[in-house]
């Protein structure tokens, strides 16, 4: 399915020490503030892992945030690739996989 040109979707993946460090209840405040869809999650291997879907100035924003993080975080790496628009679903913390 195609996206609307004033939608995008981006998939991240966060390395570093984002785990422990209040990164997903940090993202889904800074997720909702700008408008946007999609997910948060930590995974077992030490990763954070989210989906940003919305005007892409607000998702390229985020992205920016995210390399940044909260103020305990030392994010070393951020993996940002094209994902797929979940829709007007909200932001959401999800549990851990």
């Amino acid at each position: 399915m195609a996206e609307p040109a004033d939608r995008v979707a981006t998939h991240v993946v966060l390395r570093g020490r984002v785990q422990s460090v209040f990164y997903r209840n940090w993202t889904v405040e800074q997720a909702l503030e700008l408008g946007l869809d999609g997910w948060v999650r930590n995974r077992n291997d030490g990763t954070v892992e989210a989906l940003f879907a919305g005007p892409p100035a607000a998702v390229a924003d985020m992205v920016i945030r995210c390399r940044r993080g909260p103020t305990h975080a030392r994010v070393a790496e951020v993996d940002a690739a094209p994902g797929t628009d979940p829709g007007a679903t909200g932001f959401h913390k999800l549990p851990t996989i």
